[in-house]
């Protein structure tokens, strides 16, 4: 908003009719003109690059997060598998060790 209302500012000052008398004024209100437009552009490029940052970051996160639980989840159903495999077979000293493992 700050750089909206220099913008602003810049734009009255040139269109000011002392501009049209003085030229060392014109060309000093120009060249701020010029350089408040610049610096406005440069916010908003600012901006856009905090905002995009900020929705990566919101979205980033979730997604990782779910592909996380998603891969756990089928680690636990392939051990549970396993649990149920040796559950079946006959109680040995071995496929105890392994069940209680």
């Amino acid at each position: 908003a700050m750089s909206k209302s220099a913008v602003k500012i810049s734009s009255d000052l040139l269109a000011n009719p002392l501009c049209e008398q003085d030229p060392a004024f014109l060309d000093m209100v120009t060249a701020f003109d010029t350089a408040m437009k610049r610096m406005d552009s440069f916010n908003q490029e600012k901006i856009r690059v905090i905002q995009a940052i900020i929705i990566s970051a919101v979205f980033f996160c979730p997604n990782v997060a779910v592909k996380r639980r998603e891969q756990t989840l089928q680690d636990y159903r392939r051990l549970q598998a396993k649990v149920e495999k040796y559950e079946e077979k006959e109680r040995t000293g071995p496929v105890l060790a392994k069940l209680h493992q």
